[in-house]
């Protein structure tokens, strides 16, 4: 009996009429004047409540919203998001061998290079271990094959003879043309990071290439102003800098005497119109003057 009349006050409660009214604080004035229940109260509010909630489902379940709520992500998104990151990986790789590559290239063209002399003074000599078996990588013996099938082609086409598919022959059994006829002004100085001789000549004088080759540089830098690099056979590189002018693009197969470029006075390392000719043999610097007659 005392429970049945609890529960009816409580339903009275709800269902008691109370009336809100809006006064102002100053002059008393009414302004506004509304009948309410708690019943019509707690109505209201649940139902802004389950509004609310289904807003909210909605966005997460319907939206990109969902892959921010933990647990509640896409599986091909984090597929697709692996993926990116392996492809982000793979281009920072090639990023960095690109990038030492061209690093390499801008140390042979400016003669920041370390010689043997240099190794020999810096490390102490070692007891040669018959256990190492350094040999070239497996894309640089197809490279050397490449160039040197290429270079016998042309040569068979051409109906003559030629030294370009010689391999790992002493240079002093290959031929090698003179790039330019002039007073050389500075001679092969190793030691100070002078890689090459320079070549006096009269302006608009063509530089020719010394043996068969590919163009491989054909650019121009800071430095060295115009340079052309030309890669022959048996692991041979030449250089070709301070030109006015190029006349080869990178790519081209050049032959021995063909002319490459312009003799000029390009570059900030150039003090006056000359050629600035290095000659590589395996990496290493050679002295022009043992091999060609200038």
């Amino acid at each position: 009996m005392y429970d049945k009349e609890n529960q009816q006050s409580w339903w009275d409660r709800m269902k008691h009429t109370y009336r809100l009214v809006i006064m102002n604080n100053e002059t008393f004035e009414e302004r506004g004047s509304y009948k309410l229940t708690l019943l019509n109260v707690y109505i209201v509010i649940s139902t802004i409540l389950v509004v609310f909630f289904v807003i909210v489902f909605s966005l997460v379940a319907y939206t990109p919203l969902r892959k921010y709520v933990p647990g509640y992500g896409d599986g091909n998104m984090d597929k697709e998001v692996l993926a990116l990151t392996k492809e982000l990986e793979s281009l920072e790789k090639e990023f960095n061998a690109q990038k030492a590559y061209a690093d390499n290239f801008r140390k042979m063209l400016v003669g920041d290079v370390t010689t043997e002399e240099d190794i020999d003074q810096e490390v102490e000599p070692m007891a040669p271990d018959s256990s190492l078996n350094i040999t070239p990588s497996e894309n640089e013996e197809n490279l050397r094959n490449e160039i040197d099938l290429k270079e016998v082609g042309a040569a068979a086409k051409r109906g003559r003879a030629t030294n370009l598919s010689a391999r790992d022959v002493p240079l002093e059994q290959l031929f090698f043309l003179s790039p330019i006829n002039g007073e050389i002004s500075a001679g092969f100085m190793p030691d100070k990071k002078h890689y090459g001789v320079d070549v006096l000549a009269p302006k608009n004088t063509a530089i020719k290439a010394v043996m068969d080759g590919y163009v491989f540089l054909s650019d121009w830098t800071l430095e060295t102003g115009n340079t052309i690099g030309i890669q022959h056979a048996n692991n041979i590189i030449t250089f070709y800098k301070h030109n006015s002018a190029l006349l080869k693009k990178v790519g081209s197969l050049v032959k021995a005497g063909e002319a490459v470029a312009i003799i000029g006075n390009t570059g900030t390392l150039s003090s006056g119109p000359h050629l600035h000719f290095e000659l590589w043999h395996r990496g290493q610097p050679i002295d022009p003057t043992a091999f060609i007659q200038f």
